[in-house]
């Protein structure tokens, strides 16, 4: 066992329950550990936290229903999924979105799809091409 901890990334949600939701059903991560102001989703090789935004700056946030992508970032998410299908069907039901299979493409052997979380973070699911 490494002394080094999991490569992982955080993301900032306005409603944390439902941003956490989105990522551990997508994803199949286990909640490794949760606490009023934020979650800690864990895969084998891979830590994500997911942390509330103070209330004093979330009242200004606003999210659209649906939610509009968020494409003026400099970082995009890249998360291995076992199949692009499933997650785009996982993602519907947890108020996040996957581009239409049409939009999909081929990269180093793998099917790729971008999407958004339920507030409009754009991610990027990839899937071991068949």
């Amino acid at each position: 066992m490494s002394d080094q901890p999991n490569a992982g990334a955080v993301v900032y949600a306005k409603d944390l329950a439902r941003v956490s939701a989105f990522y551990a059903g997508v994803l199949g991560c286990r909640v490794a550990h949760s606490e009023v102001d934020h979650v800690v989703l864990e895969s084998p090789a891979f830590q994500l936290v997911i942390v509330a935004i103070p209330a004093h700056i979330a009242g200004s946030i606003d999210v659209a229903e649906p939610p509009i992508r968020r494409s003026d970032t400099p970082i995009k998410l890249v998360f291995p999924v076992a199949s692009i299908d499933t997650a785009r069907l996982a993602a519907a039901s947890r108020g996040g979105e996957l581009d239409p299979p049409e939009r999909e493409w081929r990269f180093q052997g793998f099917r790729v799809c971008d999407g958004h979380d339920p507030e409009g973070n754009v991610v990027q699911f990839r899937a071991r091409a068949r």
